[in-house]
């Protein structure tokens, strides 16, 4: 049985590295790029798709957005000629984002020192085994969460409390 105190410290050091580690990208990104961290992950996932465009409802998925911000990204974006939007001749609702030639340009410049920077601050840090571990550990969590709907052993006792 897992002790409390030693979830309590994986939660904390998760939530703290998480935050350092997104506010030192952030600022690097907006600093030398002039780009947010979500644009950032917009060129990253437009560039490794097919003819570099995605569905924007694909899009906000993908990255764990809301369709409204990531139009509203995206707009930001096309503004300054990183991706243009184009509509679906075969599905008048659909919307796809595509990435410049300027957009990924911006995305060669700035993804080495992205990578470098991930790896120096957390992966250098950690044995190959904590790295199998995180990766295994979050990608379990992930896929658990990105299942949809479903209770938590937390709601679902949050919710028997409450019938009671």
């Amino acid at each position: 049985m897992r002790r409390y105190g030693e979830e309590k410290r994986a939660w904390t050091a998760f939530t703290t590295a998480h935050a350092l580690l997104y506010r030192q990208l952030e600022q690097r990104l907006e600093r030398d790029f002039g780009l947010s961290g979500l644009q950032y992950e917009i060129l990253a996932r437009l560039s490794g798709t097919p003819d570099r465009e995605m569905r924007m409802a694909e899009l906000a998925g993908a990255l764990v957005n809301s369709k409204s911000g990531l139009t509203y990204q995206v707009g930001q974006m096309e503004k300054v000629g990183l991706v243009r939007r184009r509509s679906c001749p075969s599905d008048d609702r659909a919307v796809f984002a595509v990435l410049t030639d300027e957009g990924m340009a911006l995305l060669e410049r700035a993804a080495p020192g992205h990578v470098e920077m991930v790896r120096e601050l957390l992966i250098d840090v950690l044995t190959p085994d904590q790295v199998r571990a995180l990766a295994d550990g979050l990608g379990e969590a992930s896929r658990r969460m990105a299942a949809g709907p479903g209770e938590t052993r937390a709601a679902a006792a949050d919710a028997a409390r409450v019938r009671r």
